[in-house]
């Protein structure tokens, strides 16, 4: 079999470079979270929404749109969304701002040519894109400005990171603040360097916390994301956490965060180095992260993006504190049962006994760690939870585990009418049925998985 190049990264490229002498060398929002909605699983008939518009590995002249509802299984919404007019599209950050416009920013030209310039381009629906202009950057000598990232802060203002060389060293990067002075984003500040980061960073993307200004940056000698904090946007920031941190490696680039549904911090970055996008996630405020994970679906496909969260109308819907059944969408003569304390998906019928029934019948709740959530009690009075990733039911402890084990939120589902229960606790982990048992499993976007984790509620057997 033969594979495609994948095409190299401008910092593989600027690593061969560096050793050939010069004479070779030719975001309803939360400000400041880039579209964030606040961390709760969505209300019944709404659906969190979110949205990718990377450059490919393929080619750096278009862009895909990828959306997804969990932040972990993204889905192809439009190939070759949009095409600037001229030059190249990297490194494309989104946002909704307060006129009801998506925007996306972006590098212009490709890591060969010298790129004074950053686009701009906006959309009403994230699908169908209308180029506005390319922007000089007004730095003097200015060689390259690069993987601008939009910025909305706390008191609405909008801003852009943009990561800047000149001339001098063309491969020395510095991050510099852009604000912008008018509504329609057409007008900019003068650049302002951003304090204690320093040259040599590039693809600094910030968040801010109550009164603190998180920065993740990329170090471009030692290849490691770093973790910087200020109180004021333009600095000074301190760099507090180097090299191999958090457990993510070397030769990643491109951080991007997001806040999940359940209060998880979710940082996305590009490695580069072996060619996969990865994600992790924080549940302490950045001190620790889980082990990195590739990206189902788009690793390997999607390069540099950011990420827009939204809370949208028109998602599942289902009511609590009433009782279902719970039939399989890809295996309909199948539902959901408890069979000693483990919950499988064997045949129920109008001819199954009355203990069959019953077992197959569940009291819907509000979820234990999250009223919007959901949570699901048998005849017994145990909580369906997770346990070795094993579903099963066993009897409230009181314990935050617990709660968190026993609550799930609803995805659509791949049929009409049909859910999907994503793990409160393990995001991006759904109840899954394999050999006619359920488990939590992580989504490998796959259309078989979606299939497999998606349920029907039905009029209750009993």
């Amino acid at each position: 079999m033969t594979t495609r190049p994948r095409t190299p990264s401008r910092r593989t490229l600027l690593r061969a470079m560096a050793a050939l002498p010069a004479s070779a060398l030719v975001l309803g929002e939360v400000p400041g979270l880039l579209g964030t909605a606040a961390a709760a699983a969505p209300p019944s008939g709404s659906a969190t929404r979110y949205t990718i518009v990377p450059f490919l590995n393929s080619t750096d002249g278009t862009v895909n749109v990828y959306q997804s509802d969990d932040a972990t299984d993204f889905r192809l919404l439009r190939s070759s969304a949009y095409t600037p007019p001229s030059n190249r599209i990297r490194d494309a950050s989104i946002i909704r701002h307060t006129d009801g416009y998506y925007y996306i920013t972006y590098t212009t030209h490709t890591w060969q040519d010298t790129s004074t310039t950053i686009g701009f381009a906006r959309s009403t629906d994230r699908v169908n894109w209308t180029f506005l202009y390319d922007y000089t950057v007004p730095i003097a000598n200015l060689s390259r400005a690069w993987a601008p990232e939009w910025f909305v802060d706390s008191d609405g203002s909008v801003n852009v990171i943009v990561s800047c060389s000149t001339t001098n060293d063309q491969w020395i990067f510095t991050p510099y603040l852009l604000k912008a002075t008018n509504s329609g984003l057409t007008a900019w500040s003068s650049p302002v360097a951003l304090s204690g980061i320093g040259a040599n960073h590039i693809d600094t993307f910030i968040v801010k916390i109550g009164s603190t200004y998180h920065a993740f940056t990329k170090n471009e000698t030692t290849k490691y994301i770093e973790y910087a904090t200020a109180s004021n946007l333009t600095g000074p920031y301190t760099i507090s956490r180097t090299g191999n941190w958090a457990g993510w490696g070397s030769y990643r680039e491109g951080p991007a965060l997001v806040q999940l549904d359940n209060g998880a911090w979710r940082l996305f970055f590009d490695g580069y180095g072996d060619g996969s996008y990865y994600y992790s996630d924080s549940y302490d405020t950045f001190a620790t992260w889980s082990a990195p994970r590739a990206m189902p679906g788009i690793s390997g496909t999607a390069r540099h993006f950011t990420v827009i969260k939204e809370t949208v109308s028109g998602g599942p819907a289902l009511a609590k504190n009433v009782t279902r059944s719970f039939q399989s969408a890809n295996y309909t003569t199948r539902y959901w049962q408890t069979q000693s304390s483990l919950l499988n998906l064997p045949v129920v019928s109008g001819s199954s006994s009355t203990a069959e029934k019953q077992a197959a019948t569940f009291t819907v709740v509000p979820g234990l760690a999250d009223a919007n959530g959901y949570s699901f009690r048998d005849a017994s009075g145990n909580y369906l939870r997770h346990w070795g990733f094993r579903a099963r039911f066993d009897a409230n402890d009181g314990t935050s585990t617990f709660a968190k084990d026993a609550t799930y939120v609803a995805r659509a589902g791949t049929s009409s009418g049909s859910m999907r229960f994503e793990s409160y606790n393990y995001p991006g982990y759904y109840l899954r049925h394999y050999s006619y048992q359920l488990r939590v499993e992580r989504a490998d976007g796959t259309d078989l998985f979606r299939q497999d984790s998606s349920f029907v509620p039905v009029t209750s057997w009993a």
